[in-house]
């Protein structure tokens, strides 16, 4: 894949970040397999030809938008981690923000989530090593919060993907107009997360 063939014209940066949010928007419509290069073309104004004079092809675009959600994710967690705070506030920070950037990006993000898996094999790999990276970060705040006595002896691992998967699924029914903000359900899944269901 040429890395270059993104570089667009003197307005890339608009054009770029342009075909990308369309291309988000129609993959996570309706999927990588079901998106077409010509559908995007006409959503993008443009014709075929000159959408393959800014992309060299659709996957391309997948890659684009999957590699710059989980770098998005990545970014905004390291701080975090690294931070003086307690592995609680850690925790809070961490589900706010993750859930910050599904409710701000919910387009990519959708297909961050789940279009993901159709890259071929080497450019999955990348990615799932960005996911790896990003869940080592997740666990790094449990195992300090079991090693201080804050949460209990927890299976580190389990409990690092319970959580993640269940802030993932947040993009199959999270609504921009809906009753609750991110934040608001950031709170509720905190509450659940850190108190658990039983009357204390």
């Amino acid at each position: 894949m040429n890395e270059r063939s993104l570089t667009l014209t003197p307005e890339a940066p608009d054009r770029r970040g342009r075909i990308l949010q369309v291309a988000g928007r129609l993959f996570s419509q309706k999927g990588y397999h079901g998106s077409s290069m010509r559908e995007l073309a006409s959503a993008l104004g443009l014709t075929q030809s000159s959408l393959y004079n800014h992309v060299a092809n659709k996957e391309e675009l997948l890659l684009a938008i999957v590699d710059g959600v989980a770098d998005e994710f990545l970014v905004t967690l390291e701080p975090v981690v690294r931070s003086a705070a307690s592995p609680t506030a850690k925790l809070r920070s961490a589900v706010r923000v993750h859930l910050q950037i599904i409710a701000e990006h919910l387009e990519t993000a959708t297909v961050f989530l789940h279009e993901w898996k159709f890259l071929s094999a080497t450019y999955r790999a990348r990615v799932e090593s960005k996911r790896g990276r990003y869940e080592a970060l997740w666990r790094e705040i449990i195992a300090e919060g079991v090693e201080r006595g804050d949460f209990r002896p927890l299976k580190i691992e389990f409990t690092a993907r319970w959580i993640l998967s269940t802030l993932n699924w947040t993009y199959q029914w999270y609504s921009p107009q809906g009753a609750l903000t991110a934040e608001e359900i950031a709170d509720r899944y905190l509450d659940l997360f850190l108190h658990g269901l039983l009357k204390s």
